[in-house]
């Protein structure tokens, strides 16, 4: 008798990823000859840089590109991610020593948890949150302790919140501002008390600023490294996808300090050969141009939230003017839950957003848009949106 290979346990700890089913029930959707709305992904039907494209196409043509680019990758793209760091954030960091190309910023942290939990150390980990997060650390056998993010906490991972026996266990945290899906940024205040903590109680602070160009009414996010002491005991994520709108290309960096960002390539050297040196080629464009670039695409991003929020509030819904990102983070009338919510409104109407929940528990409540759509689409989608809301609060309220 033949047995099937069994899986590993720590396979069945992955919860569901929040995107998964949205495709195939799109492609059903359209098939029907449904006019879909997709505010879902955070992937905005925007042009990258023409230079990017434009080095891409010449990389292509270069047969060195075409080889093996291991950890080391294409030093230009390490060159220009030092340069960008300086000028945007004023924090120099070596190319060689202290830059790390990712295939994205989604491998590198997810990978990162494999360099520092032993099996059962704690992970602190946001909720909702990007499920890179809650992957990496799981795969690694690590311990994931979700917080809670809420609206009366200001979306904030508090450190004297969580109990004294987790973070004695605890090796690293995981915090996002600005923030996705809610859409919250953190005072320079807390980020000082962030990492004082992490100092003193030996923990690694992995901050993911993938928004930190997506900022808008005179808001300029920081860099963890703008923290006195964070040096100690931080690694800074970027990418290329959001602020470029270079999301399939798949091109990020990672930067700390030698002996932390030597740990991340030290992982990467046994799972991959580094991105597509010709990716990297562009990435390093993309980069040269940010100052040129970012302000009209921000632009273009803060009249689509203007239109969200106008939209949105006239449909019904509640929601706060976002100061970064390219999110709505809308809360749900008590009764109405969030993934019902949206199957419904995916459903009947042919939007696509992501319920809350999706993002964990502690996302039940709200569910997200992106402002990935033209103004006029958002408007539509919102009018669609109110009139199943209507009908799920009226069913609410009458139970």
């Amino acid at each position: 008798m033949s047995r099937s290979p069994a899986l590993a346990a720590r396979f069945a700890t992955l919860p569901a990823y929040p995107l998964a089913h949205i495709p195939q029930k799109k492609r059903e959707l359209l098939a029907r000859g449904v006019d879909v709305i997709d505010l879902g992904a955070g992937d905005a039907d925007l042009d990258p840089p023409p230079a990017a494209i434009e080095a891409l196409e010449k990389a292509a043509h270069t047969p060195a590109m075409h080889r093996y680019g291991f950890g080391l990758g294409l030093p230009a793209f390490r060159e220009q991610v030092s340069a960008f760091m300086r000028e945007r954030f004023g924090q120099a960091f070596d190319p060689m020593t202290e830059v790390v190309p990712l295939i994205g910023s989604k491998e590198g942290l997810s990978h990162l948890a494999f360099a520092y939990l032993n099996p059962g150390d704690v992970a602190i980990i946001p909720e909702p949150g990007y499920q890179a997060y809650v992957g990496g650390t799981l795969l690694s056998d690590g311990a994931p302790h979700q917080v809670a993010l809420r609206p009366e906490n200001d979306f904030l991972v508090e450190l004297d919140a969580i109990p004294d026996d987790v973070l004695k266990r605890t090796r690293m945290l995981y915090l996002n501002y600005p923030n996705n899906p809610t859409a919250a940024v953190a005072p320079r205040e807390y980020l000082e008390r962030v990492v004082a903590r992490c100092r003193n109680l030996g923990i690694l602070l992995v901050y993911d600023n993938a928004y930190s160009e997506l900022a808008f009414d005179g808001y300029v996010p920081p860099s963890i490294f703008e923290v006195d002491g964070a040096r100690e005991c931080a690694i800074e994520f970027h990418s290329l996808s959001k602020t470029f709108n270079m999301t399939g290309w798949r091109c990020g960096w990672a930067v700390a300090r030698p002996e932390i960002a030597g740990a991340l390539g030290k992982i990467k050297s046994f799972v991959d050969t580094g991105p597509f040196m010709a990716i990297q080629a562009a990435g390093a464009a993309a980069l040269r141009q940010w100052k040129s670039f970012v302000p009209g695409n921000v632009a273009t991003f803060r009249a689509r939230r203007d239109a969200a929020v106008t939209a949105f509030r006239g449909a019904g819904f509640s929601c706060e003017v976002p100061q970064a990102t390219m999110y709505l983070w809308l809360p749900l009338p008590d009764g109405v839950p969030s993934k019902v919510f949206a199957d419904r409104l995916m459903d009947d109407e042919g939007v696509v957003v992501l319920p809350g929940s999706g993002f964990g528990a502690g996302g039940e409540g709200f569910f997200r848009i992106s402002f990935i759509q033209a103004p006029e689409r958002i408007a539509d989608a919102a009018t669609r949106a109110g009139r199943v809301l209507a009908g799920m609060a009226g069913v609410a309220a009458q139970g």
